[in-house]
């Protein structure tokens, strides 16, 4: 997951993947949005969800590679292996977030409390 240069959150999926199925069938969903330590902060984001397909997708899921890793050493390479696993790009346009959730799981939940 990365957030491209128009501020939408991006994810690279395959289009069978339950996440793909759903936002197909509806433009408006949520992702949640966690930290990169464990038991961290998350965050829920709603909004509207645009399904980019094959043939599409190729170019769409080289600005994804890019915001998130940077530049790949053979981008021929990258588009075949995006068309042979047919990936979709999932972009979330943020309409509405939060509240942010500090520290994971409360105690109780984890039977520690």
């Amino acid at each position: 997951m990365g957030v491209d240069d128009e501020g939408r959150i991006v994810v690279s999926t395959y289009p069978e993947r339950a996440k793909s199925r759903n936002a197909g069938r509806s433009p408006l969903g949520s992702m949640c949005v966690l930290s990169d330590e464990f038991n961290g902060d998350w965050v829920q984001v709603d909004g509207e969800i645009e399904v980019v397909e094959q043939p599409r997708a190729v170019e769409a899921l080289i600005e994804y590679y890019r915001c998130i890793s940077g530049e790949h050493p053979d981008w021929d390479e990258y588009r075949r292996a995006m068309i042979n696993q047919g990936k979709v790009l999932l972009r979330l346009s943020i309409q509405r977030w939060g509240p942010i959730s500090r520290g994971g799981f409360p105690a109780r939940l984890l039977g520690q409390g």
